[in-house]
């Protein structure tokens, strides 16, 4: 099927991922925020994106940038208002552009009412019911009730005065919520249509796979946990456990209630494309990232492995694929491919190894035309469209990812993604603030002064103008979007797929240029040709009889 006005619009769409503390500050404090994403509204309208998807504004304490969650249907005053949500709401919809919110149902703040009240409760308290408590091991329950282990470093559970011991999966200002409780499950519902009677278009899951938990809690037997690292066991204690799929058809039966093709996308790291097509039939969640495309190598017999296993086992759902290649929990793009034994390897990175920044913003663009290219929908993580690379020299003193100090200052965790974007001008803040003298939240390095907004606007050798056309051009085709693809014969390391109507896109992923089909007509190419050849390390799309 092709993208059509008649089909969802889910299954095709380009959707902008806003880090709201990074994209744009309104209010001048150094803090992305409501206003400023309002201020960017007619970029994204021009980009050429569809919808934008905001990572958590809610009242928090921000002990993880937002992911602990003090009240669900209230605005964090860092960020603004609900009215202010309200109007940017609002005035996305009048610029053509759907939002998609943020939803955490892990786990919550330790700040949440609930969890001060179960705090204040004894043990047995139907209070305590609503996160995961248990008696300690060993002689005195001195021990934790089990062997598992925070995905932010270090024991997953931390002990109480009354001697109980609480569960917490993140970090210990983040205590996991029981999905066994009928309270729970009623509260996030009612959370859900809180956000849908304001308007937004859907919901993004963080840490879909999780929520519950196996019973009686039993040891994981060693094997160790990290923040993205997808398990490859299919039994796993409190990793993608069946019962999470009664919760989403419950949670698809409040979004069908509503008019306007409401959404949900998973983030779930699950240990194959056959898990993650469970949470995407007809009558549970709508779309789920493909991380494994953002964990592939730069290498063509994975690449294609990836798009083909990722296809077939949702074709069997018939769920829509959703391409992307960066978020706010892994190394930008452009420096993972800048660094060849290191690519996929999510949040953790080698800067010990050598980095060729030129050579991974090629691959980089020849990636971007790849994903655009391909059946389904995709995100685009802001500044991904600039060209960012993982800033990788935050003094130690300003990281503030919890991912640091949890783990002994092992793992400098994920703020070298997640720096304030570039906008304009030649110093900090680069038009990120609304004042000029703004000290933004993550120190900017003198780099963004050339990758900025302002600067690369007009340029066609550019990494924005190239994302521009792309998305241009993906709008303009009916070939493009959902549908239907088939694999062209090529030699060992060139990528080339069709699609109708009269479309082909070639990616060359191996050292030698590669000769391209004569009488085709250039569409799009993410570097200089040869000739008719295509160079190592680029991409393009042609039209084709």
């Amino acid at each position: 099927m092709q993208h059509t006005d008649k089909a969802p619009w889910w299954r095709s769409a380009v959707i902008y991922q806003v880090y709201i503390r990074s994209f744009a500050d309104g209010n001048g404090d150094g803090v992305g925020d409501i206003a400023g994403i309002r201020s960017r509204l007619p970029y994204l309208r021009d980009l050429g994106v569809d919808a934008i998807w905001i990572t958590p504004w809610y009242t928090s304490p921000m002990v993880d940038a937002g992911y602990d969650v003090a009240d669900y249907t209230d605005i964090d005053p860092l960020f603004g208002t609900l009215g202010d949500a309200e109007e940017l709401i609002r005035e996305a919809h009048g610029h053509g552009i759907r939002v998609i919110v943020d939803v955490v149902p892990n786990h919550s703040s330790d700040r949440h009412a609930w969890f001060r009240a179960a705090l204040a409760a004894a043990p047995g308290d139907p209070a305590r019911d609503r996160y995961v408590f248990r008696d300690g091991r060993g002689d005195d329950g001195e021990l934790p009730p089990n062997d598992w282990r925070s995905t932010f470093g270090g024991p997953a559970w931390t002990r109480v005065p009354d001697g109980q011991w609480y569960l917490h999966l993140f970090a210990p200002e983040q205590p996991d919520l029981n999905w066994e409780n009928p309270e729970v499950r009623a509260d996030f519902e009612r959370v859900l249509g809180f956000w849908l009677d304001m308007g937004v278009d859907g919901f993004r899951i963080d840490v879909a796979h999780g929520l519950i938990k196996a019973p009686g809690l039993p040891d994981l037997g060693g094997d160790g946990e990290d923040v993205l690292e997808p398990t490859d066991r299919v039994d796993h204690p409190h990793w993608d456990r069946d019962g999470v799929h009664e919760i989403y058809r419950a949670w698809r039966r409040v979004s069908d209630g509503y008019p306007g093709q409401r959404v949900f996308v998973a983030e779930a790291w699950v240990a194959n494309p056959q898990r993650l097509a469970r949470y995407l039939r007809p009558d549970e969640l709508h779309t789920a990232f493909n991380f494994d495309f953002l964990r592939a190598p730069w290498d063509a017999a994975r690449l294609r492995d990836v798009v083909d296993t990722t296809l077939g086992a949702l074709t069997d759902v018939g769920a829509p694929a959703t391409w992307v290649l960066s978020n706010h929990d892994v190394v930008r793009h452009v420096t993972r491919y800048g660094r060849p034994h290191t690519e996929g390897r999510g949040p953790r990175h080698d800067v010990s190894e050598p980095l060729d920044l030129e050579h991974g913003t090629r691959r980089a663009r020849a990636a971007a035309l790849l994903m655009l290219a391909l059946p389904g929908g995709a995100y685009v993580y802001q500044g991904e469209e600039l060209g960012l690379p993982e800033v990788e020299d935050i003094p130690e003193d300003r990281l503030q990812d919890p991912v640091w100090e949890r783990s002994g200052h092992a793992n400098r965790g994920r703020d070298g993604c997640r720096v304030p974007i570039p906008w304009s001008g030649d110093a900090p803040p680069y038009g990120f603030s609304a004042t000029e003298d703004a000290e933004p939240w993550l120190p900017q390095p003198e780099l963004w002064k050339t990758l900025s907004v302002e600067r690369q606007t007009g340029d066609p050798a550019s990494m924005l103008e190239l994302y521009r056309s792309a998305l241009r051009l993906r709008r303009e085709n009916p070939a493009l979007g959902d549908g239907t693809m088939r694999w062209n014969e090529t030699p060992d390391g060139v990528l080339s797929f069709s699609r109708d109507p009269g479309f082909t896109c070639v990616v060359n992923v191996s050292g030698e240029p590669y000769e391209l089909p004569a009488g085709a007509e250039v569409l799009l190419v993410s570097g200089d040709l040869d000739g008719g050849r295509l160079p190592a390390d680029t991409a393009v799309w042609l039209a084709t009889s």
